[in-house]
């Protein structure tokens, strides 16, 4: 019993110290193999007696078992770390035989335009909406209060789908509806988003722009929240030192309704070819909500008021790049794009 352990001692000895594979096969073969030191002892049983060989049976039994799991423990180790050792050879630095230089990409310059105004109005407390591309009648034209004969009804104008029960918006307007019919106010609220006017394109229109409604929408809301808010907006964007003004104008879901301008950021109000000899350049349409559409979402207009604008990205967008041609933008010429 005494040289069993004295054995299975210097087989673990050995085995731990085994630096390869082929070296763990030699321990295996001193130790278990046909002429193994335990197959020798196995071999030496015919001395022994009945009782005395179902003992040493055993233990030899267990000894051979504990080498060969500590053989398979110790192959598994160093055929893993072989395999490791092999694959840090073997493996190829691509690095320097390809030397394709990927530019970094960035916004387009209407997403960025968007991105620059949004957060600005974030700033003010406005969160953002989004609405469908996809309206029906009612959302872009009856609840916001465009008479039957109103011109942008006009097919022309619109491209109506099939059946002329939906259309594709003409403006981000009926954004403002969607979250009035699923929110209470108070409400501050931008919704940008792409638009659609089936007209022909120029260096100035486009059958596919971009708009940024705006809403806000409360208890005791007036004209003067309307003009603080745009006036931040328009200074933060064009500049703290450039004049902003209202004039009257017409829009039929405010009453009443402005344009607002801002004085000409090239020539600072004394007159150029961007602003037409006048000083100032138009920027966005804003107005009270009007009480019908209120009504229509089925809010009290003798308890809310609130305020809407609307700004086009586009042309913001020219006037912030000094662009003369709305198609640029839509050309994917990497020689524009890349000066953005």
């Amino acid at each position: 019993m005494n040289n069993v352990e004295e054995i299975v001692k210097q087989a673990s000895e050995k085995i731990k110290t085994a630096n390869s594979v082929e070296s763990l096969e030699s321990v295996k073969t001193e130790y278990l193999g046909k002429n193994g030191e335990i197959t020798k002892l196995l071999k030496s049983m015919s001395d022994y007696s009945v009782e005395e060989k179902k003992k040493i049976g055993a233990l030899l039994n267990s000894a051979k078992k504990e080498i060969d799991e500590e053989i398979i423990k110790r192959k598994g180790f160093l055929s893993s770390s072989e395999i490791e050792e092999k694959m840090k050879k073997e493996k190829i630095d691509f690095s320097s035989a390809f030397s394709f230089n990927f530019p970094k990409g960035h916004f387009h310059p209407i997403s960025q335009t968007i991105e620059d105004i949004s957060a600005i109005f974030k700033s003010l407390g406005f969160e953002t909406a989004q609405g469908p591309e996809i309206e029906t009648d009612w959302y872009n034209f009856e609840a916001l209060n465009h008479p039957a004969d109103h011109p942008a009804r006009d097919i022309q104008d619109t491209f109506y789908l099939e059946g002329m029960k939906n259309l594709l918006r003409t403006h981000t307007s009926p954004g403002q509806i969607h979250v009035m019919e699923n929110q209470q106010p108070p409400i501050k609220v931008i919704v940008p988003g792409r638009v659609y006017r089936n007209e022909a394109s120029d260096a100035s229109h486009s059958s596919t722009f971009h708009q940024i409604e705006g809403l806000s929408v409360d208890k005791n809301i007036t004209f003067i929240d309307l003009k603080s808010a745009l006036t931040l907006y328009a200074r933060n964007f064009f500049g703290n030192d450039l004049e902003t003004r209202f004039r009257p104008s017409y829009f039929p879901f405010t009453e009443p309704s402005a344009e607002m301008d801002v004085q000409c950021f090239f020539c600072k109000g004394k007159g150029c070819g961007v602003c037409k000899g006048t000083g100032w350049i138009e920027i966005l349409g804003c107005g009270m909500v009007h009480h019908n559409v209120l009504k229509a979402v089925k809010y009290d207009s003798e308890k809310y008021t609130g305020f809407a604008f609307g700004i086009g990205v586009e042309r913001i967008a020219m006037l912030k790049y000094g662009l003369d041609d709305i198609r640029l933008f839509y050309e994917n010429d990497l020689r524009f794009l890349k000066q953005f």
